[in-house]
C-alpha cells in the first residue's frame, strides 16, 4: 500500500502514522510536564500513592488510543492486499476473530466509566 493513498476524507496513511508518532511526542511531553509540575505538591508516601496511579491510568489511555489507530491501519493494509492479490476471502475475519475485536472493544469502552 502506498503511503500517499487516501484512506478516508483527505487523510492518507502517512498522514496517519504522522498522527500516531507526534501523539506520542506529545503525551511525552504532557506527561514529563505533569511530573514535573506534581513533583512539588508531593510531600510524602500517601501523596505519591495517591498521584502514580492517576499518571499510570494517564499513559494507559495514550497507549490504547495509539493502539486503536495502529490497528485501524492494519485492517486498511489487510483489505488493500486482499483486493489487490484479488483474494476477497483474504479479508474475511473468523467467528473467533470478530468475537475477539468485539469483546476487546467492549472491554476499552467500559474501562474509562469504572472510576465513575
Amino acid at each position: 500500500m502506498g503511503l500517499d493513498k487516501k484512506l478516508f476524507k483527505d487523510k492518507t496513511f502517512s498522514d496517519v502514522l504522522e498522527e500516531i508518532y507526534g501523539n506520542s511526542k506529545k503525551k511525552e511531553k504532557q506527561i514529563n510536564t505533569l511530573i514535573g509540575e506534581l513533583k512539588p505538591l508531593m510531600e510524602n508516601i500517601g501523596d505519591a500513592t495517591l498521584i502514580v496511579p492517576m499518571i499510570a491510568n494517564y499513559l494507559e489511555i495514550g497507549v490504547k488510543n495509539d493502539k486503536h489507530l495502529i490497528d485501524m491501519l492494519a485492517v486498511v493494509q489487510r483489505m488493500e492486499n486482499a483486493s489487490k492479490s484479488g483474494d476477497s476471502a483474504g479479508f474475511e475475519l473468523g467467528a473467533e476473530e470478530l468475537a475477539q475485536i468485539l469483546e476487546q472493544m467492549e472491554e476499552e469502552v467500559q474501562e474509562p466509566n469504572k472510576g465513575e
